[in-house]
């Protein structure tokens, strides 16, 4: 005989089968017709059209009087805006910063867009001879950092620019070389993180340390953090292709995902399942 907990467990499979409509709702993106989406969600119409029934008179759903057509209804679109509301960036990023730092051995971190610019907001260290510290709260530059350049290169911002522009002259006047120059050889360089999908920076911080920085995306598309990991020179391997650099990427991925980023247009629904 089965225990509560195991009961409780079980769910109701009902609920879990007539899911599959507001599943298929949400990754089309656009209204349905009966045969179309109940096809699509794995079941016969007659069955699908009695869930939708019960689905409209809660409002998860709702029809066009004119063609037809089902469409999510308004109380879907207020758990999406609930649940959006919710979410805070820095809590998710949490385990996916751990299990990156363990699994590639190298210090990594979380930074934001704040009110100075790229800003560090967690940062996970993985020990080891070698002490590589990005404190929590440091304002990273734009132009001579990975974070600073993976948001150079995919955050959008009117006080990106300006800050931007005032680094370059900075760096014109120390070096002694024309601004256009120099912005023109950062916007071959962004170009480059852009096609990667992941900058890159060698010494240029901090002497002997090497980072990448790849973008996080949240449900509007735009970037909304990056994930860097920083390692010593020699023994953190800066190919762009590299294991390291990929393993990376990967994490960004995984915390866009769990943000919202592509979340439409990556469900896929399993007929039948």
């Amino acid at each position: 005989m089965n225990s509560e907990p195991e009961k409780q467990r079980q769910g109701i499979q009902s609920i879990e089968v007539g899911t599959r409509l507001l599943r298929v709702l949400a990754a089309n993106g656009r209204s349905m017709m009966l045969r179309d989406l109940a096809k699509t969600a794995g079941m016969p119409a007659a069955k699908g059209h009695r869930y939708l029934v019960s689905f409209m008179r809660m409002g998860l759903v709702e029809q066009d009087a004119n063609t037809g057509r089902y469409d999510l209804g308004g109380f879907a679109l207020e758990l999406g805006l609930a649940s959006l509301a919710r979410i805070d960036p820095v809590r998710l990023a949490v385990p996916v910063l751990d299990e990156l730092c363990e699994s590639i051995g190298e210090t990594v971190a979380l930074a934001m867009w704040g009110n100075h610019g790229a800003t560090c907001v967690r940062w996970v260290e993985a020990g080891g001879p070698i002490t590589i510290t990005l404190r929590t709260g440091t304002v990273l530059p734009l132009t001579s950092s990975a974070t600073g350049l993976a948001f150079a290169a995919f955050y959008r911002s009117p006080y990106l620019k300006k800050q931007l522009d005032a680094e370059l002259r900075v760096a014109a006047e120390a070096t002694n070389t024309d601004v256009l120059t120099l912005t023109q050889n950062l916007e071959n360089r962004l170009d480059e993180i852009r096609s990667h999908g992941i900058s890159r920076a060698s010494g240029s911080l901090t002497p002997g340390i090497n980072g990448f920085s790849a973008p996080v995306f949240d449900h509007t598309g735009g970037m909304i953090a990056a994930i860097t990991s920083l390692g010593t020179i020699g023994h953190f391997d800066m190919e762009w292709s590299s294991p390291l650099a990929a393993s990376i990427k990967s994490a960004a991925a995984t915390l866009s995902k769990r943000l919202g980023y592509g979340v439409a247009e990556n469900s896929q629904v399993r007929p039948g399942g």
